[in-house]
């Protein structure tokens, strides 16, 4: 079986693509290496490149209120991204950036082996669930993913930018928890 240590090493000496050669940190994962629930965003911004771990700029700290909301925090659940090397200027990582990492990611599911895979904005939710996938109209629905219940929410990102998003949002928290509830 594969180990943690040697992913993250061979992840770290990757160049598949050109955001290897502009990152400041590879941006591998944080939590709960056997979480029930893995949080997948899309990529690593400023804050997360400059410390190595995703999610600890600002959208990071509203992703922690949304996790304590439901009773979650980092050290039950695993967080990653589908990218691990941050993309210029915070832009959305391209389809082949994507397809370059996303090996990466499969066996980071792999090693976790979660219950619950949520998706964090459209971008990651599109990687997994279909390039159709529209996050305004299908945020809060269940899909199986790889074996497992997978459901998409907006971004902590959009929802700062955008706070009229919030409400529905935290209907599709308690969703969220009660999946965690009913798969535990």
């Amino acid at each position: 079986m594969e180990s943690w240590n040697d992913l993250k090493t061979e992840c770290a000496a990757c160049r598949r693509c050109d955001l290897a050669a502009t990152r400041t940190n590879l941006v591998f994962g944080v939590g709960n290496e056997s979480a029930d629930v893995i949080f997948i965003g899309e990529g690593p911004g400023e804050q997360e490149d400059l410390q190595g771990e995703p999610f600890v700029g600002p959208a990071g700290k509203l992703l922690d209120t949304m996790m304590e909301i439901i009773g979650l925090d980092r050290t039950k659940v695993y967080i990653t991204n589908i990218v691990k090397c941050r993309p210029p200027r915070n832009r959305d990582p391209l389809p082949d950036e994507q397809e370059a990492c996303i090996g990466w990611l499969r066996r980071q599911i792999d090693l976790v082996d979660p219950r619950i895979i949520v998706f964090l904005g459209r971008i990651a939710a599109m990687a997994f669930i279909g390039s159709d996938f529209r996050i305004t109209r299908q945020h809060g629905q269940w899909f199986e993913v790889l074996g497992r219940p997978a459901m998409a929410l907006y971004h902590p990102s959009a929802l700062l930018r955008d706070p009229s998003k919030r409400p529905e949002t935290f209907v599709d928290l308690k969703l969220l928890q009660q999946e965690i509830q009913k798969q535990t």
